[in-house]
C-alpha cells in the first residue's frame, strides 16, 4: 500500500493483495486500504484477484486471513483466482517464506495474469 493507490487498483487488470495474518485477519494497513477502496466501488468489478499470507504457525490463521482478503474481493465484484491442487485460498507461508513459499507467489501471480489476460481477449 506504500506503492500503489486506489488508481492502481482502477487501472490493473489483476490485482493480488497480500498481508502477514494477524490475529487470524489482515493486518490494519490493508484492512483500511481496502477500506477506502469504497471510493473506486464498482471499478473494480470483473478484475482478477488472488490473496496471500505469511503467518507465525501452522493452524494460526493463514486460511481466515486468506479469506477475509478474498471476501473484500467477491464484495466488489471481483473474480477470484483459486488453486486445485494445494493451498486453495491463496499463497501461504509459514514464518520467514522459504524458496518453495516464493515459488507458490510466483506461481499464482502467474495464474492471475494468465486469467486476466484471457479475459481481456
Amino acid at each position: 500500500m506504500d506503492q500503489t493507490n486506489l488508481d492502481d487498483l482502477v487501472h490493473a487488470d489483476g490485482i493480488a493483495f497480500g498481508s502477514p495474518t494477524y490475529f487470524g485477519e489482515m493486518s490494519g494497513k490493508l484492512k483500511t486500504f481496502i477500506d477506502d477502496s469504497v471510493k473506486v466501488y464498482g471499478k473494480l468489478e470483473g478484475k482478477v484477484g488472488a490473496a496471500f499470507t505469511s503467518s507465525g504457525g501452522t493452524a494460526s490463521g493463514a486460511e481466515t486471513t486468506l479469506l477475509s482478503i478474498v471476501q473484500a474481493m467477491l464484495i466488489h465484484g471481483m473474480i477470484i483466482q483459486g488453486r486445485s491442487e494445494d493451498k486453495h485460498f491463496g499463497a501461504a507461508a509459514v514464518g520467514s517464506p522459504q524458496d518453495s513459499d516464493l515459488e507458490s507467489c510466483r506461481d499464482l501471480g502467474k495464474r492471475v495474469a494468465e486469467l486476466a489476460s484471457k479475459l481481456k481477449k
